[in-house]
């Protein structure tokens, strides 16, 4: 097995990471999945990248139809509305690669295209987009880690995607407990995510304030118990984990910049899907529920839900 051509379908934050490690790679054919007015965009203005223009090749899912690797890296959203193309673009030997937030998207391709063509990762990567494009630090990153749920855990696909990525600018690792390091991930992002968002400050209010970590906490606590009663140990990715990467106070995470710009975010994802599973394990989860409640709210009012010019009727309080 060999990936010789890769399609990427959303060239946003991530995307941008894979496009970025993998433009200088030879021997290999780089192409974006996109239709339409956003085709023609990409095709005219390229992709801005770190301060400079990428453009790689545009594809219709049509024509990709069979490509040996496709990296999905959209907004969770945007998921259902995409499965069309993906499946237009798998072919028998194609090999997907979710890069999404949360744990469910996988599943969600798979019970399209099947779970043989899926392997489990995860990205971490500090991207943020600017009047230019999208801009992250290639030293600071992390970058994607990978790998098969079972042994063979050196599968012949893990082999592939491993001489793609040697050499490029991606880093990488693979881990023989993805499951554990996907959840761990999940785990960062409801609690460091979704408290920050809600209070609109940088991450340094979980270490200045008691009452941003007991917020943190008790989003921990319930996911912890989902992933204990799904029997996840999350003792294993924290021990692979290390120490982790930096990050300046002022830091503000994904959830938190999808609402400074006005856009719906991933809350779904996060707190809604731990509902979803939670109510399934009957395990309560407060929290995540009010956190849920609180974020699909701020959406509102980014809608202008909530712009009131005072000629509205009254309400009364009781």
């Amino acid at each position: 097995m060999k990936m010789q051509t890769v399609a990427v379908l959303g060239a946003g934050a991530v995307g941008s990471y894979v496009i970025w490690g993998l433009a200088e790679k030879p021997g290999i054919r780089l192409g974006v999945l996109a239709e339409g007015e956003r085709a023609a965009r990409l095709k005219a203005n390229g992709i801005g990248i770190n301060g400079r223009t990428y453009r790689p090749e545009v594809w219709a899912p049509e024509e990709a139809h069979g490509v040996d690797f496709l990296v999905v890296c959209l907004k969770y959203g945007a998921l259902p509305g995409a499965m069309d193309s993906i499946r237009k673009a798998v072919g028998a030997h194609t090999v997907v690669m979710s890069l999404m937030n949360g744990v469910d998207s996988e599943e969600r391709i798979a019970a399209e295209v099947g779970d043989a063509h899926v392997i489990r990762s995860l990205i971490k990567v500090a991207s943020h987009k600017e009047a230019d494009g999208f801009h992250f630090d290639p030293d600071a990153t992390l970058g994607i880690i990978f790998g098969e749920q079972e042994a063979p855990f050196q599968s012949e696909r893990v082999q592939a995607i491993v001489e793609l990525f040697e050499g490029s600018g991606i880093h990488y690792r693979v881990t023989e407990h993805i499951r554990e390091e996907m959840w761990a991930k999940f785990r960062l992002n409801v609690c460091n995510n979704l408290p920050q968002a809600i209070l609109g400050a940088g991450v340094g209010c979980y270490r200045d304030s008691v009452h941003m970590q007991a917020i943190s906490d008790g989003l921990r606590r319930e996911l912890e118990a989902i992933a204990a009663a799904k029997g996840i140990d999350l003792r294993i990715a924290d021990a692979a984990a290390g120490r982790g990467s930096a990050v300046p106070p002022t830091a503000r995470y994904s959830t938190l910049q999808d609402l400074d710009a006005g856009r719906h975010t991933e809350i779904d994802m996060f707190s809604g899907a731990l509902m979803r599973m939670g109510a399934e394990l009957g395990i309560p989860t407060p929290y995540n529920e009010y956190t849920y409640h609180m974020i699909k709210a701020l959406e509102e009012k980014n809608d202008g839900r909530f712009d009131y010019t005072g000629s509205e009727a009254v309400t009364w309080a009781k």
